[in-house]
């Protein structure tokens, strides 16, 4: 191997640890909202981080937040149509209405970001979004004081 090409795979590996060390924890909560069981949400964003890593060299300065946001949610969309999300804060909903929940609430990511990610129509990601938006406020609300069921932190990177 070339000089050039290991100071670039030291380089890449250090830069993708500080990216996992600062932005790890909040896919991971993507990811378990989207999976509802925390050892699926870890395959899932494993899959995703695994992505990024191959491509890491290959952003030429795109935000790779986004980039793991997208193929975090493009893995998800596109699982096997037997996958059924189970429990987490997300219970009831579809996996498509938690896919556009999560993309929107939680993500922030606008209407038609979504709509051309997933490549379905505005009004029909508007349309589950408000689906999905009525059926969690249709809850009823948790006792005051009982305990949230917390994700697993589980992505560090180093020794």
């Amino acid at each position: 191997m070339g000089k050039r090409r290991a100071a670039a795979e030291t380089r890449r590996d250090a830069e993708f640890a500080a990216f996992v060390a600062g932005a790890g924890g909040r896919l991971l909560h993507s990811a378990t909202l989207l999976a509802g069981d925390p050892e699926d949400a870890d395959r899932l964003l494993g899959t995703a981080l695994a992505r990024l890593y191959a491509a890491w060299l290959r952003l030429d300065g795109d935000d790779p937040y986004q980039w793991a946001r997208c193929e975090l949610f493009v893995r998800y969309a596109y699982r096997p149509w037997w996958y059924h999300p189970r429990g987490g804060l997300l219970d009831g909903l579809t996996a498509q209405e938690r896919l556009i929940v999560t993309m929107r609430y939680f993500e922030g990511i606008g209407e038609e970001q979504t709509a051309a990610l997933l490549g379905m129509a505005r009004e029909r990601v508007a349309a589950i979004a408000a689906r999905g938006g009525a059926t969690l406020r249709s809850r009823p609300a948790p006792p005051p004081g009982s305990p949230r069921p917390r994700p697993r932190a589980t992505w560090a990177v180093g020794p």
